[in-house]
């Protein structure tokens, strides 16, 4: 349904308060001290078990430059050039038109100011209308709740819970399952309008 390169030559992202910059050696060089000491918040609300090493963040920002089968972003703030977190659409089923969709913010201080929905609404627009996806889909932990909600302003609409799918500080949580679709954009769009 898309070719298995649609994500060639990815663009910069404009809004009006952050910028999308491609994912690269330059760019990437803004995560190196968020994702080495990533701030515990952000560890749990995104479910990352995981501890990056400096080595481990540059190499993995200079491989995402040179992939076509998905894209990555630093969210870069307008006002000041801050690196407010990163997001991706990753997971490419190309036969199917279909994507996941990905998103961090660097710190909870950052969370509710709408930086996170002006960089999903962006990456929508992108993938519905440039790169021709018909689905973008995600997961989100039940207790994130402040993120299901900027999900659901974007668009995306709960369609399911993997139970038990992350098991953090001695619980187990659900991920929820939510998705948009290409005809479901297209009449967000044209309702705006």
């Amino acid at each position: 349904m898309v070719p298995s390169d649609v994500f060639h030559d990815q663009p910069t992202l404009r809004g009006e308060r952050v910028r999308l910059e491609p994912l690269d050696e330059r760019t990437g060089e803004h995560l190196v001290p968020v994702l080495v000491d990533l701030d515990p918040e952000v560890r749990r609300l995104t479910g990352t078990h995981a501890r990056f090493t400096e080595r481990q963040v540059r190499e993995w920002a200079r491989a995402c430059a040179a992939r076509s089968d998905r894209a990555d972003w630093v969210i870069l703030r307008n006002e000041d050039d801050r690196c407010v977190g990163d997001c991706a659409l990753m997971d490419l089923d190309a036969d199917n038109g279909g994507v996941d969709y990905r998103i961090a913010l660097n710190d909870v201080s950052l969370t509710g100011r709408g930086y996170g929905t002006e960089a999903t609404d962006l990456v929508l627009e992108y993938a519905f209308t440039v790169a021709g996806l018909h689905r973008v889909a995600l997961q989100v932990f039940d207790f994130n709740t402040g993120a299901q909600k900027s999900y659901a302003r974007s668009g995306f609409v709960r369609e399911g819970v993997w139970r038990d799918h992350l098991y953090w500080d001695g619980e187990w949580h659900d991920a929820v399952l939510m998705s948009i679709l290409a005809h479901e954009y297209a009449d967000r769009r044209a309702a705006v309008r």
